[in-house]
């Protein structure tokens, strides 16, 4: 119900049912040199060239990683569940 797309300069993309991770406009700033991104049920995340980590979406569903944001760093891939 949502989808990101990684643009030839590194930015990012969203469309689709905002609650689903459709809008990324709170950190829309934040995704510059995106490298890849990973999809779950209701939110985003996606890997910067320096290996940090930038979500987005329904907090319950992972859009918020504020609680672990200090971790992620040096991050090579993200796996989600659904």
């Amino acid at each position: 119900r949502a989808f990101a797309a990684i643009l030839g300069d590194g930015s990012v993309v969203t469309w689709g049912d905002r609650t689903e991770g459709g809008d990324s406009s709170e950190v829309q700033h934040l995704l510059r040199n995106v490298q890849q991104v990973q999809g779950a049920s209701r939110a985003f995340a996606a890997i910067l060239a320096d290996g940090s980590v930038v979500t987005w979406g329904n907090p319950i569903d992972g859009g918020d990683s504020s609680a672990v944001q200090e971790q992620l760093r040096n991050v090579r891939q993200v796996q989600a569940t659904y």
